[in-house]
């Protein structure tokens, strides 16, 4: 037994809680909530995004998110009956472009996987935001499908897509999705996004110290001047069957330093509100942002919280309503969809739960002991999206 086996303890948990109910006050006349597109939580934070998760299967096993000794052959996971359909995913979504919602990223598990995924997205395509615009839909995926959906993903209304790539040496890569699946195929996958039109691409390594760290100079080189935006996230204590340990964690600012031994950068102001990765621009020979060679980000969720800017909720597989990717439990709304409540009815009942929200993990996260995560059971990440 190794010295990493002897510390990784994988609790015995129900890994899809069931959910919280919805405060009664929502159904109540004297304190029902009409949606104005205002709605903030207990911080002030409002809510403008949206992340879908469309299924809990994926075809890798990468040990940060769905380790092979857990989701195994023997895993049961949910029935095609559990999951949200196509048309009540669309009717929450619109709920919530009615509170504010103007982005809305589907993921997984892996959500390619999903049969017949581009009807879902003609019809969130058909969603206008509360100022009469398109929503801003994209996707995040493993790559491994996207060679063959690329191009009836782009007809069905999708605008862009964030693919998963945690190196380019294949041996690292076929380590890290512990699966044989090859690099090749993933990069395939890119470029025909980039074909179809899918862009801008955002490609997102997760980095472990020892596993894949050797990889970040060469993502950076290969990913300059490409159009493409490359995010480094710092790899997090999500769910509670990853083995995460602080010592794994490289800080986003040693990674950052590490490219500027090489690629000179410069820092960039945020792109939108609630912005999670901080942007780095590569420079010119005066030291100015070069556009053509594009820039890189980093997100930094476990050294530098951005909690107090967070706008995004997150809708479950089958669909419970979670109010942070560090969450316990969240609130079940599927029981209300195929019950008796009216679009009234679910907007008051997303306000009520918005409204109360304080959720705050990773800033608690940063009070503890270095090696050391809060003491919660929280929700896996395969079953609500990155």
């Amino acid at each position: 037994m190794t010295d990493q086996d002897t510390h990784r303890v994988i609790p015995l948990m129900d890994l899809r809680p069931s959910g919280l109910a919805v405060p009664a006050e929502a159904f109540d006349a004297a304190t029902r909530i009409q949606a104005d597109g205002l709605i903030a939580d207990r911080r002030g934070r409002t809510l403008r995004d949206l992340r879908i998760s469309v299924t809990d299967r994926c075809n890798f096993r990468c040990n940060y998110c769905m380790p092979k000794e857990i989701f195994d052959k023997d895993y049961a996971y949910l029935k095609h009956s559990d999951l949200l359909s196509f048309e009540e995913i669309t009717r929450l979504a619109r709920v919530f472009v009615a509170h504010g919602v103007e982005k809305i990223r589907l993921t997984g598990g892996e959500p390619l996987l999903r049969k017949n995924l581009e009807q879902l997205i003609e019809q969130l395509a058909g969603l206008r935001t509360l100022a009469g615009k398109p929503l801003d839909i994209t996707l995040t995926t493993n790559g491994s499908l996207l060679a063959r959906k690329a191009q009836s993903l782009k007809d069905a209304g999708l605008q862009r897509v964030t693919v998963s790539l945690d190196g380019l040496d294949d041996a690292v890569f076929r380590s890290m999705n512990d699966v044989d699946f090859p690099v090749a195929d993933v990069l395939e996958g890119i470029e025909a996004a980039r074909t179809v039109g899918l862009g801008p691409i955002k490609i997102n390594m997760v980095v472990k110290r020892a596993t894949n760290a050797q990889e970040i100079l060469p993502m950076a080189r290969r990913f300059k001047g490409s159009g493409m935006v490359l995010r480094f996230i710092e790899y997090m204590d999500v769910g509670a069957t990853n083995g995460w340990r602080m010592n794994e964690v490289m800080p986003s600012a040693q990674v950052v330093q590490l490219i500027q031994s090489e690629l000179p950068l410069v820092q960039l102001s945020a792109s939108s509100p609630g912005e999670t990765a901080q942007r780095w621009g590569y420079t010119n020979a005066s030291g100015a942002h070069d556009t053509e060679a594009g820039e890189i980000g980093v997100i930094s969720s476990v050294t530098q919280a951005f909690c107090s800017s967070c706008n995004r909720a997150r809708l479950s597989t089958e669909g419970q309503l979670y109010l942070c990717l560090f969450a316990e439990k969240g609130y079940d709304l599927r029981s209300l969809v195929r019950g008796q409540a009216s679009d009234a009815d679910l907007q008051s009942a997303v306000a009520h739960i918005w409204q109360g929200r304080t959720d705050n993990y990773s800033e608690q996260r940063s009070s503890l002991p270095a090696d050391q995560s809060a003491p919660v059971k929280r929700v896996e990440m395969s079953y609500i999206g990155g």
